[in-house]
């Protein structure tokens, strides 16, 4: 993989964590994890918690989400502009919970990849199916309609990141099985090597992010195609956090 580091985990903190807690919180998840090697660690607090952190490789700042303008009368957005300004890095864009409860559509998250490439600034793209969509056989037709709708807007394609959650399996007490998130993430490679040459695909890591704990991530990391962790939950325990790092470090 033509990444800088051999694989990526993600802490998305979601809205947790005051600015003072998440800052202590990095300062503490980097002293313990200064001797990792393979692993490009993401953390993506609220946007209050953005400013002062001052990370270095392979430690890295991201942000929850953006707006797809640069500047403009958009009441509680925030534009790549300003995410730059603080440091950010990459951008979590189409996650689960702003498609199901924020109703974000495919036009909206296609403009704000545009926008997120076109700053320089590399796009965490998350992709799922729900239940229903699963129990109807549409888990390829879904996959497909987010994969090519959210490339629509990009010119370029330097560095991307796909994280497959699996909706089915987030908060439903159904726990995705390691067949299910092979053929989920062969299934996605499948996809997107009818838009892209092999060259290209190289850059884009796909992460899995369905409910990762540090008691399911070894034998997670091991399943063939999963190249990292988006993690939201276990991602705001300091103890919990390090663990999975230091698993996928030495897998």
């Amino acid at each position: 993989m033509n990444m800088d580091c051999a694989r990526i985990v993600v802490g998305n903190w979601k809205m947790n964590k005051l600015p003072k807690e998440g800052s202590s919180f990095v300062e503490e998840s980097v002293n313990l994890l200064l001797d990792v090697e393979r692993v490009q660690v993401i953390f993506c607090p609220p946007f209050t918690g953005l400013l002062g952190m001052n990370l270095e490789h392979p430690f890295s700042l991201g942000s929850q989400n953006c707006h797809w303008e640069s500047q403009g009368a958009f009441t509680g957005e925030i534009s790549t502009r300003m995410l730059k300004d603080c440091g950010v890095s990459y951008v979590i864009l189409g996650h689960s919970e702003r498609r199901q409860i924020f109703f974000e559509t495919n036009d909206w998250i296609k403009w704000k990849m545009g926008a997120v490439v076109d700053a320089g600034l590399t796009p965490i793209f998350c992709i799922g199916e729900t239940l229903e969509q699963r129990k109807s056989g549409q888990t390829d037709q879904v996959l497909t309609q987010q994969l090519q709708d959210g490339f629509e807007m990009v010119n370029s394609f330097k560095k991307m990141v796909i994280a497959y959650e699996p909706v089915w399996a987030i908060g439903t007490g159904i726990n995705a099985k390691v067949n299910q998130i092979k053929d989920a993430h062969l299934q996605i490679k499948n996809i997107l090597s009818k838009q892209f040459p092999k060259n290209i695909l190289a850059d884009f890591p796909i992460l899995y992010g369905g409910s990762v704990t540090s008691d399911n991530a070894e034998e997670l990391i091991s399943v063939p195609g999963v190249d990292g962790f988006l993690i939201g939950g276990a991602s705001l325990n300091i103890d919990s956090f390090t663990s999975i790092v230091r698993i996928v470090d030495k897998n």
